[in-house]
């Protein structure tokens, strides 16, 4: 007597199949997994009122960018970390130089580029001297004297020559340290994207087999 086994289909070829499934499943689930978690730090950056231009900050890339495989990953960063991550964190931040902090008041006005402007570039924009005045209680003040506030509520120059509506303008509050205001939490919708991948790689091998 002869016995045979015939295995039908052919078990290498099934397994081949099933590792090309496998590819598929990962790589669909990463590529989800990013989208999502990309979406998702761009909305609390909106929403958190800190503008559309850092949310577009954060991007997102899936590896290998070409092809499938069993160890794909997903990438999600900001091309502004610094700034990004000082929100996400809220860290006490103190000079540099151990001195003062000047945070600017609606008179300063802004910068050249639109952000916060310094000490320096107010003197040599307004052509007018700060003067420092020491307070014991809250924060101390870089103030211009003889200016005049505008119709924009900005501090400028005054050209009166009888001294009529000039004023000492405050123009930096100064501060050893601030604490800044915890705005995002990142870890909140990185930790939920993190539990969806198994479910995720599980639908899309389902959804790729062939029966």
């Amino acid at each position: 007597m002869k016995l045979g086994i015939d295995i039908t289909p052919d078990l290498v070829a099934v397994m081949a199949a099933e590792i090309k499934a496998g590819e598929k499943a990962v790589s669909a689930a990463m590529r989800e997994s990013g989208t999502d978690l990309k979406s998702a730090w761009r909305g609390q950056i909106t929403q958190a009122g800190l503008g559309r231009r850092l949310a577009n900050s954060i991007r997102s890339q899936t590896y290998p960018k070409a092809g499938e495989s069993l160890k794909a990953a997903a990438l999600v960063w900001s091309k502004a970390p610094v700034i990004v991550g000082a929100h996400d964190t809220g860290p006490l931040i103190r000079s540099k130089d151990g001195f003062w902090l000047a945070i600017p008041t609606a008179a300063a006005g802004t910068g050249l580029k639109g952000g916060h402007i310094t000490p320096g570039e107010w003197e040599r924009r307004r052509g007018l001297r700060l003067r420092f005045v020491y307070r014991p209680r809250g924060p101390s003040l870089l103030v211009a004297d003889r200016a005049r506030i505008n119709k924009r509520g900005q501090a400028v120059a005054s050209r009166s020559k009888t001294g009529r509506n000039q004023v000492t303008a405050p123009i930096f509050l100064m501060v050893p340290q601030v604490k800044l205001q915890k705005r995002l939490d990142l870890d909140l919708d990185a930790e939920r994207v993190l539990d969806s991948v198994p479910g995720l790689i599980v639908a899309n091998w389902v959804e790729g087999k062939l029966w």
